[in-house]
């Protein structure tokens, strides 16, 4: 492993470590070091990020499911909602 990939790994480590204890961190931590540091485009930047976040959602997620912390009416409608106004959007 060489050093690019381990601070790639530490840089996702610092975002969800920010996302855990803050619950950001995502966009905060990654678009700007994409952007920046690796310099790539900013749609690729802002792409990349979701879909990692998307793993640090999905980690959380199970702990608050163990945990019976999810209210599933809300969730569902504001699932809902976003899926809409996203198609929307364009």
């Amino acid at each position: 492993m060489n050093k690019k990939n381990i601070g790639n790994i530490c840089i996702g480590f610092l975002a969800g470590l920010i996302s855990g204890f803050f619950g950001a961190g995502g966009g905060l931590i990654l678009v700007p070091f994409m952007t920046l540091i690796l310099k790539k485009d900013e749609v690729i930047s802002r792409a990349t990020t979701i879909l990692c976040i998307f793993f640090m959602v999905l980690t959380s997620s199970f702990f608050y499911f163990n945990e019976n912390s999810i209210d599933w009416i809300i969730a569902i409608k504001c699932a809902v909602g976003g899926i809409i106004g996203r198609i929307y959007r364009f």
